[in-house]
């Protein structure tokens, strides 16, 4: 299973009519930190290196919003930090889902308990819960017993609530293939969440933890054992058919950043999620007058392990709308 079908009808309309436009560079989702604080201190993460100054910065609703207006994309990852510690969060996803946004709320899920009575189930509207393994590696990822039957507690809590659910989990070099099969299928049939999705480690130049970073060829391999025997046919991914390739090495891609770009207290972040290189005031001036061609695998140094859904998931879905073949392939799919 990949995305739902409403939602792919509307990516898919959107991306014709930029084409249309003969618009080279568009995005297809933002994402929006309006926070850089957390209640975690994960030791693969970069986000939580901010001066203290910083992290106690809330972007407005009324600017996060503008935001993602003016640049048009349809969908929404909001992320940080942790989301939910922003005292206006709902209100910020009531008023991206009145817009008709596909919203994606990243948490760790500490603080649903007390803040799931601020959302309402919506088609446009997912919790999307991290989770990067079974309870004694999540925990281990995070840095913090009990995390994990807390998140797993709260997912069960928004599903009962009749809410969407998926899920992120990060893999690292103290995955296997079979640590990678156990989560999965545990998110895919005990937890029964709507969709998953999957990401390598990038990493993080400020990150605490530098010895876990998963390389290309071992990339490759994580991916290439555990989809293999028709595991990858049976989990629900929100991830297109060809990104799973791109994952298993049977394709490959270039980096298109620019489909997904990242809006903080900072403005407009070059190049991606995952680097700083500066920061625009408008998306305009993000797509004009950054030189995207020296970035990717093979071009920058820091990009050489990268295989993050920020800058190749794009690429994947371009090709797929590019294909009838694969467009037929992913509706089969879906």
């Amino acid at each position: 299973m990949t995305v739902p079908i409403r939602q792919s009808l509307r990516i898919g309309g959107y991306v014709l009519r930029q084409k249309l436009r003969r618009r080279a560079k568009f995005p297809l989702l933002v994402e929006l930190e309006p926070l850089f604080a957390c209640n975690l201190k994960c030791a693969g993460c970069g986000k939580i290196q901010h001066p203290a100054g910083v992290l106690k910065q809330r972007m407005p609703v009324e600017q996060a919003v503008a935001a993602v207006e003016e640049c048009g994309a349809p969908m929404v990852s909001i992320a940080g930090g942790e989301p939910l510690m922003h005292p206006q969060i709902g209100e910020m996803v009531r008023q991206l889902v009145k817009r008709k946004k596909y919203v994606f709320l990243c948490t760790n899920a500490l603080l649903i308990p007390k803040k799931i009575d601020q959302f309402r189930p919506s088609p446009y509207f997912a919790w999307t819960v991290h989770i990067d393994g079974l309870r004694e590696r999540h925990d281990a990822s995070v840095c913090k017993e009990g995390v994990f039957d807390e998140a797993v507690a709260a997912v069960r809590e928004c599903r009962r609530r009749g809410f969407r659910v998926t899920t992120n989990t990060t893999f690292f070099t103290t995955d296997s293939p079979r640590t990678v099969v156990e989560v999965l299928d545990y998110l895919n049939d005990d937890l029964a969440v709507d969709q998953m999705m999957i990401s390598p480690a990038y990493a993080y130049e400020k990150a605490p933890d530098q010895d876990h970073f998963l390389g290309v060829r071992e990339i490759r391999e994580l991916f290439r054992e555990a989809f293999s025997g028709g595991n990858r046919d049976r989990w629900r991914f929100n991830h297109s058919p060809l990104f799973l390739d791109f994952l298993e090495g049977k394709v490959d891609f270039p980096c298109t950043a620019w489909a997904i770009p990242s809006y903080s207290v900072y403005g407009w972040q070059r190049p991606c999620y995952l680097m700083a290189d500066g920061y625009a005031s408008t998306y305009r001036e993000l797509v004009e007058e950054t030189d995207w061609n020296s970035y990717g695998r093979g071009r920058d140094p820091r990009c050489a392990n990268c295989m993050a859904h920020c800058g190749y998931e794009p690429t994947a879905v371009f090709a797929t709308l590019g294909s009838l073949r694969e467009s037929l392939r992913a509706m089969r799919d879906g």
